[in-house]
């Protein structure tokens, strides 16, 4: 009789988790037909050009000499280079990079059900993953040339064997867990604050074995070895990213909002992200003198780094207020976006719905167990850590997953005081 029943259970759970991949295919297909991009742009179309012509990853160009990338976080780029080797033309190759995110998007909803299993029932699982797989921000994502569909699969399948992990000591769960990690240390750089602040969260709350989290750690290195060694050789030093500094002063200048300046970029200034045309001149200069070398980006964010102090120390007050508007715009809306079509009923009101239902799911779901906690503290360092740059609409993707999990915690609530059979 158990073993009917599991057979049966299995069976169920594959025909729901077969149910949820087709239908996210199909609903996003005619996304990309409408609104999907339609060529590579800006710092990929660079950094992929420069992987096929050149054999290296690399944006900047100073008269034939290539600096090596650590700009921008690595992978999605060699995502993009592998897709390249199936020689297609422009039209479909882009077709076949959106098409490979389709299906990066519906398998995470179906991994997305499994970890929302840890904590409804199934059919409130099933109806969280359709929230999430309908969600219009995660829809578009999909039909776009951009990192947020790769990392919000890695992210899924990170959560889901953090769970697997705090269960069963399996060495196999520990190896997907710390491979998957690693990875997205290569796709978002603040995974390298979450992978520490996980491994003491295993340690505190979970008594994990040392030697589990020693492995973990060991294994996430691993995985990002070569790019490693890679920048050990281009830079003599071991380092994985750059751009802290031009991050913290796009949100932490004069002219900047929730979504910082946009009209700056790290190599061209415009005088209104300065109090006057005075200290426009003296940064110009500052980035002029860097020498055109291999660390031209590292010397560059350095100048940066110290503008955006500059600007804080000179007016904390100023700068706590930008910083609180963004925690709030981070959780809710932005009152002030600049970004097209932004206050579109389809884009805002379910951003909307689900700050509003996961501020209170969160509230029920405080000491209500360790794994919950867990989710907690990593939406905690988002909506902390995020805004301390600058925060853009694509960013909220990141914390979505977790708005739904809470906001379904409200919805079960309210289902079982005032639904329930008594």
């Amino acid at each position: 009789m158990f073993l009917q029943n599991y057979k049966t259970s299995k069976e169920k759970e594959a025909n729901i988790l077969f149910f949820l991949i087709t239908f996210s295919i199909l609903i996003r297909i005619p996304i990309i037909l409408l609104f999907g991009d339609r060529s590579l742009e800006n710092e990929w179309s660079l950094m992929v050009n420069n992987l096929i012509t050149h054999g290296t990853l690399a944006l900047l160009d100073f008269d034939g000499f290539l600096v090596p990338n650590l700009w921008m976080p690595p992978l999605y780029a060699y995502y993009l280079y592998l897709l390249s080797f199936f020689n297609l033309d422009n039209q479909n190759y882009i077709l076949l990079i959106l098409s490979t995110q389709i299906l990066l998007s519906s398998i995470s909803v179906c991994i997305f059900y499994k970890i929302n299993k840890n904590f409804f029932s199934e059919k409130l699982s099933l109806y969280s993953s359709l929230f999430f797989s309908l969600f219009p921000l995660y829809l578009y994502a999909s039909s776009q040339i951009s990192s947020a569909s790769l990392t919000i699969f890695l992210m899924v399948f990170f959560y889901y064997f953090f769970l697997k992990i705090t269960k069963k000591n399996n060495f196999l769960y520990i190896l997907l867990f710390s491979i998957f990690a690693g990875l997205l240390i290569l796709t978002r750089r603040e995974f390298i604050a979450i992978i520490i602040l996980t491994s003491i969260y295993f340690f505190l709350f979970f008594k994990k074995p040392v030697k589990d989290i020693l492995l973990i750690l060991l294994i996430s290195t691993l995985t990002i070895s070569p790019y490693l060694i890679r920048n050990y050789i281009a830079f003599d030093k071991i380092t994985i990213h750059s751009g802290f500094g031009y991050n913290l002063w796009k949100g932490n200048n004069p002219s900047s909002g929730v979504e910082g300046f946009a009209q700056s970029h790290a190599d061209t200034l415009s005088p209104a992200a300065f109090k006057n045309i005075d200290e426009f001149n003296n940064m110009k200069l500052k980035l002029e003198n860097i020498p055109k070398d291999k660390f031209y980006r590292i010397n560059q964010d350095k100048i940066y780094i110290n503008e955006a102090t500059k600007n804080i120390k000179g007016d904390p007050a100023k700068y706590l207020i930008s910083y609180l508007k963004k925690i709030f715009s981070y959780i809710f809306i932005n009152l002030d976006s600049t970004q097209p079509n932004y206050y579109n009923p389809f884009h805002y009101l379910p951003i909307l719905l689900i700050a509003i239902t996961s501020s209170v799911g969160i509230f029920l779901s405080n000491k209500k167990s360790h794994h919950l906690n867990y989710l907690i503290l990593i939406y905690a360092f988002y909506i902390t850590v995020i805004p301390i740059f600058a925060v853009l609409p694509r960013y909220k993707l990141y914390i979505i997953l977790l708005q739904i999990i809470f906001s379904f915690i409200f919805i079960n609530f309210i289902k079982e005081k005032y639904f329930s059979k008594k």
